[in-house]
C-alpha cells in the first residue's frame, strides 16, 4: 500500500501541475484511491493499532482533500471531510477499534483546514481574473488613445471646420455643417466612450426617445444588482449645441431611478429647445457625491421672467411641473431652477442615494 501511495502521489502531483488536468474526473479518481487506502488499513493493522494513532493513510488522504476545497470550493472541502470522518468511524467498526477523541479531532482539523484552503483559492481566482482584465482594460484605453490622437488631428478638425463654415455661409451648406457637427459629436463619443447603442435623432438631442431604452450589452445596460449607469443614459442627449460632462467612473443608480432622472434631464433640454431661440447652446453635468447625484442642465438662453414657471402652472402647462420637478419629487429628489432674464438658465437636480 505505501508503494501504491508513493505512485499515485506522483501520477497526482503531475496531473494537478497543469491546469487543464484540474477537473471532476481526476479529483473523482484521486479521492477513489484515499478511501481505497484508508480502507485497505483494515487489511494492514490491528484493532490495537488505531487505537495508538490515525491510520497512516488518513495522513495522506489529506493531499486530496486539499484538492478538492481547490476544485471544488469550500463546499467541496466540507463534504470531503465529513466522508472522511464517517469512513474512518465506519472502519473502527469494522475492525471492532473505539472510536477515540483522536477521530474527531482528525476531521475538524481536515475541515478546517479545507476550508481555508478552499477559500485562498477563490480569493486567488477572484485576483487573478480582476488582475486580467485590467490588463485588457489598460490595452483597450492605450489603443484608444491612440486611435483619439490620430482622429483629432485629421478627421474631427475638418468636420469641425465644415460645419463652422457651413453655418457661416447659410442655405444647404449650413444643413450640410449641421450634418458634419452631428458626426463629429458622435465620433468624440465613439472615441471616449465607445459604440453607442443609439445614436441622436436629430441635432437637437432625443428629448423624444424613453431613456431607459437599451440595446443589448449597450452603453446603459443594468450592471450587477439592477443597476444603470447614469452617465450613458444622459450622454444620449448630446448633440451639437448640447455638451454633456460626466465623471470618469461609472455613476451608477438603480434602473427606475436612472431612467427617471434621465426623463428629466430630457424635459428640461426639450425646454430649451421649445423656448429659446433656435441653435442655443446647453451643457449637462454629473456630478456623483457620496450621498447623493447631482446634473444640472445649464443653457445660455434669454433666460426665463419672474413668476413665468408659476403662471404656465396656472394655465395648465405642466411640463416644468410634472415632467422634471414630479420626477425628482417621486425619487425624493429636489430641483432648483436659477434663471436671469438675458443670462440663460440653469437646472439642478439632486437625487440621494438612499
Amino acid at each position: 500500500m505505501l508503494a501504491v501511495m508513493s505512485a499515485w502521489t506522483v501520477a497526482t502531483t503531475y496531473g494537478y501541475a497543469r491546469p487543464e488536468h484540474r477537473t471532476w474526473r481526476l479529483l473523482t479518481a484521486d479521492l477513489a484511491v484515499a478511501f481505497a487506502c484508508l480502507f485497505a488499513t483494515a487489511a494492514a493493522a490491528t484493532p490495537f493499532y488505531l487505537t495508538q494513532a490515525p491510520p497512516l493513510s488518513g495522513y495522506w488522504f489529506a493531499g486530496a482533500a486539499l484538492a478538492a476545497s481547490v476544485i471544488w470550493g469550500r463546499r467541496g472541502a466540507a463534504t470531503v471531510a465529513l466522508l472522511y470522518g464517517i469512513c474512518d468511524i465506519t472502519l473502527r467498526v469494522v475492525m471492532g477499534a473505539a472510536v477515540t477523541a483522536a477521530t474527531a479531532r482528525g476531521v475538524v482539523l481536515l475541515l478546517l483546514a479545507g476550508l481555508a484552503v478552499g477559500y485562498m483559492a477563490r480569493v486567488a481566482g477572484q485576483a487573478e481574473e480582476r488582475f486580467a482584465r485590467a490588463v485588457a482594460l489598460e490595452a483597450r484605453i492605450r489603443e484608444r488613445e491612440q486611435l483619439a490622437r490620430s482622429i483629432h488631428d485629421s478627421v474631427l478638425q475638418v468636420l469641425s471646420l465644415v460645419g463652422r463654415r457651413g453655418a457661416e455661409a447659410g442655405g444647404e451648406a449650413a444643413e450640410l455643417g449641421r450634418m458634419a457637427g452631428e458626426q463629429e459629436v458622435r465620433l468624440r463619443a465613439l472615441v471616449a466612450d465607445g459604440l453607442p447603442s443609439e445614436a441622436p435623432a436629430d441635432g437637437e438631442g432625443a428629448a423624444g426617445r424613453r431613456p431607459g431604452h437599451t440595446d443589448a450589452g449597450g452603453p446603459g445596460a443594468a450592471v450587477a444588482g439592477g443597476s444603470v449607469d447614469l452617465r450613458e443614459l444622459v450622454r444620449r442627449t448630446e448633440s451639437v449645441h448640447v455638451s454633456v460632462s460626466a465623471p470618469a467612473t461609472p455613476v451608477t443608480l438603480p434602473a427606475h431611478t436612472a431612467e427617471e432622472l434621465a426623463a428629466a434631464v430630457l424635459a428640461a433640454l426639450d425646454n430649451v429647445r421649445r423656448h429659446c431661440p433656435r441653435g442655443t447652446r446647453a451643457w449637462v453635468l454629473v456630478e456623483d457625491e457620496e450621498d447623493a447625484v447631482t446634473v444640472s442642465v445649464r443653457d445660455e438662453g434669454p433666460g426665463i421672467p419672474p413668476g413665468r414657471l408659476e403662471a404656465a402652472r396656472s394655465d395648465g402647462r405642466l411640463g416644468v411641473a410634472q415632467s422634471v420637478r414630479g420626477r425628482l419629487r417621486d425619487l425624493g429628489g429636489t430641483v432648483e431652477y436659477v434663471s436671469v432674464p438675458g443670462q440663460g438658465t440653469e437646472v439642478e437636480m439632486r437625487v440621494p442615494r438612499r
